[in-house]
């Protein structure tokens, strides 16, 4: 191993942003809907033809879900197919001001350092 100090720094907890994507919370709550498909895929232990069967929704929707191509997908196609899978969306919405550039939230936190590297933290 290295002997060189590593510099930890802190995500904004939404990886699109950090990665400077335009539609970053847009994508991760599609992000966040594909996941739960796949969770009740994977519960229901279903292949994508029997997702098709069960759902209608086409096989090739779910082979695209599973693949993390969600590109087609709106926020409200992903909630119909939860739906048609048997399970429920409950959405909770925190809108938090932005306070300096387009990607920086100012912390709250004592003994912080603040950069402007689309929203992350390091703490020193």
């Amino acid at each position: 191993m290295k002997s060189e100090k590593l510099e930890v720094v802190r995500g904004s907890g939404n990886v699109f942003r950090d990665l400077g994507h335009k539609n970053a919370d847009a994508e991760q709550f599609k992000a966040i809907l594909a996941a739960e498909i796949i969770k009740a895929l994977d519960r229901d232990v279903l292949s994508v033809r029997a997702a098709h069967g069960r759902t209608g929704i086409a096989a090739a929707d779910f082979s695209r879900i599973r693949n993390a191509d969600l590109g087609r997908f709106t926020v409200d196609r992903l909630m119909s197919i939860i739906n048609r899978l048997g399970s429920r969306v409950e959405v909770k919405v925190r809108v938090r001001r932005v306070e300096t550039a387009a990607h920086d939230v100012t912390p709250k936190g004592k003994g912080s350092i603040w950069r402007s590297c689309r929203g992350s933290m390091v703490d020193q």
